[in-house]
């Protein structure tokens, strides 16, 4: 059997990525960025108090203290947003909101409440009652979170709401982002039916649709096309036409892949995809192949061999596609919760929850009492984490280190 670095290595190297695009920042939101995102401007673009209360000069005010306060002459009024540059000559000062510029003869801010009158009493004077602790303080120097010209954020960043009101807070209004991915869902097997329908004996509710299309939407890419088609015809072949006709990047088939008698998607597309079997489990038997710069995978039916391949395979290379920094979930080592056997020979991807009770000591466990059954997608609901077992171990002891993929 491959394992999977191998055949994850063998879909990397098929993988190619559109021309980067540029849109304004409002519709970049979830999308990533292409090349680096240089500021416009400063951050902060100029010198601005942090506190509400009076520019001053710090010769006039170091000395200020309860018992000898010092009072200054209001000859100015800086409201946030105002471009006044009020001259402050010795003895001088000028009420400035947060926010606003420090004028150019102040080097310190008195807040409100080191005064005697406070905000109440600003407009003519202010009576300075505690020195502030050092010249510039409470002013916010500009370019101190980044100067223009800096990398704000670099290429291969996901723009989320954080992100992006950092780029609109360096100025800048439109960034080169990525395509999203367009994919094809195409699940097979003639016993499936819409969820809802009363089932008829032998029938099953169709879930590797809904499952696999959110995961591919969850990885940043617009899902085009959806079907299902039966376990007899050329309908592989035709759903691949179809994708290809709406420009997709990538078609994922669940089901059809395996060792069966009605296996469609081998029947099918035999000549443009490979069927290998691989050192996991669940997952074992996969298809891939590409066509025309279009991705193909060929996913187990079983709705946990599904997610499990597709986390594996098909989301570092919707990832990779987007030119995105890190293809690969972040991971955990925790100890086991409970015992578990694993297959001999496979990596095993169990769906797993983790155990926060003792916050200095979670653990993890399987998902559902069940264990590893790839049928099992009502238990596949509660997972929050796959834990990963590597193919040389045969049995998981409660206290043992599992290496932990979150999801």
């Amino acid at each position: 059997m491959r394992t999977v670095e191998q055949q994850l290595e063998i879909v990397l190297a098929e993988v190619r990525q559109r021309p980067p695009i540029t849109v304004a920042l409002d519709e970049a939101r979830g999308l990533t960025l292409a090349s680096d995102a240089r500021a416009v401007s400063a951050v902060p673009a100029f010198d601005n108090s942090a506190m509400d209360g009076f520019a001053v000069r710090w010769a006039d005010v170091e000395g200020a203290s309860l018992e000898h306060p010092v009072t200054l002459r209001v000859v100015g009024d800086i409201p946030a947003g105002s471009a006044a540059d009020p001259g402050l000559a010795a003895g001088e000062a000028a009420r400035i909101m947060t926010g606003s510029p420090v004028p150019a003869d102040a080097d310190t801010i008195v807040p409100f409440e080191d005064t005697a009158g406070g905000l109440g009493d600003s407009l003519d004077t202010a009576i300075v009652r505690h020195a502030p602790k050092a010249p510039g303080a409470h002013i916010r120097r500009a370019g101190v979170d980044t100067t223009a010209g800096a990398v704000v954020l670099s290429a291969g960043a996901l723009l989320g709401p954080r992100q992006l009101s950092a780029l609109a807070s360096a100025g800048i209004c439109r960034v080169e982002v990525a395509p999203r991915p367009r994919i094809a869902i195409v699940s097979t097997g003639s016993e499936l039916v819409a969820p809802g329908t009363p089932l008829q004996r032998g029938q099953i509710p169709e879930s590797n649709g809904i499952l696999l299309a959110g995961l591919a939407a969850e990885a940043g890419t617009d899902v085009v096309l959806r079907r299902v088609v039966d376990d007899e015809g050329d309908g592989p072949a035709e759903a691949v036409a179809e994708a290809r006709r709406l420009d997709a990047d990538v078609i994922v088939f669940s089901g059809g892949v395996s060792a069966g008698a009605y296996e469609v998607v081998k029947q099918s597309l035999g000549d443009a995809m490979e069927f290998t079997k691989i050192a996991m489990q669940p997952g074992k038997p996969q298809g891939f192949g590409a066509m025309g710069g279009m991705l193909l995978f060929g996913l187990p039916g079983n709705p946990v061999s599904a997610a499990v391949s597709f986390e594996v395979f098909v989301r570092p290379a919707l990832l990779r596609m987007q030119g995105r920094d890190g293809i690969h979930r972040r991971g955990l080592r925790l100890p086991a919760a409970v015992e578990w056997r694993t297959p001999l020979g496979r990596r095993q991807y169990l769906p797993a929850v983790i155990d926060r009770s003792d916050p200095a000591r979670p653990t993890v466990r399987p998902a559902t009492a069940g264990g590893s059954g790839s049928h099992l997608s009502v238990g596949l609901g509660a997972a929050e984490a796959y834990a990963i077992v590597p193919a040389e171990v045969e049995q998981v002891s409660a206290g043992d280190l599992i290496d932990v993929m979150e999801l």
